[in-house]
């Protein structure tokens, strides 16, 4: 597998659920800005990092990376088994950072004038009580297992509150420190303070 990476970019993400599987892999930094590089751009059109290649497959998009690998490695029990319960409680966490939080914290830093709701994001107050209610009070996002989820939700907590682009309630913030405290988190994230 090839793993094209930047270490000030989203695919800090993805180098943190390569680490926790402990996943060979070569990794190839991209220079920035990664979209003006015709060869990089043939792997990946939009020309934003990360990307992994395995094989003859091209997977771009954190979240979508870090299932990939949560489902190419299952026996490191990073990923509900496909077909239970918690596998759709698993899907919500890998996919609401991406397509609605970030949306609607960027917006809103911004000072974007736009209806959230009716773009499907929500209001602060919803985005803000929806985190509360995802983020657990012990353990992981799915219990005692740590996941793919908890890289993905957990990671984006820490990179938009390290942004200041929210801020964390107590029950939140133990929740960062306690992902922040995974060797490979912080393997992963030696280029931030």
């Amino acid at each position: 597998m090839k793993h094209y990476f930047h270490p000030t970019s989203r695919a800090v993400t993805t180098d943190w659920m390569l680490k926790e599987l402990d996943a060979p892999h070569e990794q190839i930094v991209v220079r920035a800005p990664a979209g003006e590089q015709p060869e990089y751009r043939a792997i990946n059109p939009m020309g934003k990092v990360p990307a992994l290649v395995d094989g003859d497959v091209v997977i771009t998009e954190a979240a979508a990376i870090c299932a990939y690998l949560a489902d190419k490695f299952p026996e490191k029990g990073l990923a509900p088994p496909a077909g239970s319960a918690e596998r759709g409680t698993y899907y919500r966490y890998l996919f609401f950072p991406g397509v609605t939080l970030e949306p609607l914290l960027s917006f809103t830093q911004l000072g974007v004038d736009i209806n959230p709701v009716s773009m499907g994001w929500g209001d602060m107050l919803r985005g803000m009580a929806t985190v509360e209610s995802m983020t657990p009070a012990a353990g992981w996002a799915l219990g005692e297992q740590f996941t793919a989820a908890d890289v993905v939700f957990g990671g984006a907590l820490a990179l938009f509150g390290g942004f200041k682009m929210m801020e964390f309630s107590p029950k939140v913030a133990a929740y960062v420190e306690r992902l922040k405290a995974r060797p490979a988190y912080v393997a992963s994230h030696a280029g931030f303070a």
